[in-house]
């Protein structure tokens, strides 16, 4: 397994969106190559989706496998880690009917996007959000803030003013969409009197 490689590691086995992941942008030691991607395995050695996918025969995502959906998929909790997890049935639906060259041309669209956020619109506090914001919603409605973006901030305005247009604009379409940007963390056990 150590030698395993995915050609695609943007996308995970799982049905993650590993290069919207705050991980996959991230520099130094606590980088994730995305799964399967070089370096993968030092990071991540016991990955169960992985071995359950060369069980069963080598499939490249889960949605391929004759088991799918299996009890992996029946997310009581929904509870995110680094990325979202809501997106990956839905996702996976995605690259079922429109064909998976077709979903991933739309995730490296997506990705080619948060880079620009994280380049251009970020005051060092915001990769997650954009992370979020990028993975959650559509593609046409990215595109619809990026224009808005670059129609109403200047390329000299302060990263202050353009990382507050960024954010309210993601803001009121995750609204307009019914989409809370935020991941959804783990509650803490209620302690008892």
């Amino acid at each position: 397994m150590k030698n395993y490689q995915r050609q695609y590691p943007l996308f995970s086995a799982c049905g993650l969106n590993c290069g919207l992941c705050p991980r996959y942008h991230t520099d130094g030691t606590s980088r994730c190559p995305g799964c399967g991607g070089e370096g993968f395995f030092e990071k991540r050695p016991s990955c169960g989706v992985i071995t359950c996918s060369q069980r069963h025969g080598g499939i490249e995502y889960c949605y391929l496998c004759d088991e799918y959906p299996c009890k992996r998929y029946d997310r009581k909790d929904d509870v995110d880690s680094f990325i979202s997890y809501r997106n990956v049935r839905k996702d996976f639906e995605k690259a079922k009917n429109a064909g998976l060259a077709h979903y991933q041309s739309e995730l490296n669209e997506k990705v080619a996007i948060l880079q620009v956020l994280l380049k251009d619109y970020n005051d060092g506090r915001r990769k997650n959000f954009y992370c979020i914001a990028v993975n959650l919603l559509e593609l046409c409605d990215i595109k619809e803030v990026m224009a808005q973006l670059a129609k109403e901030v200047k390329p000299d305005a302060a990263v202050k003013e353009r990382v507050a247009r960024a954010v309210q604009l993601f803001q009121e379409m995750a609204e307009k969409r019914n989409i809370t940007l935020k991941l959804n963390k783990k509650k803490a056990p209620q302690k008892s009197e």
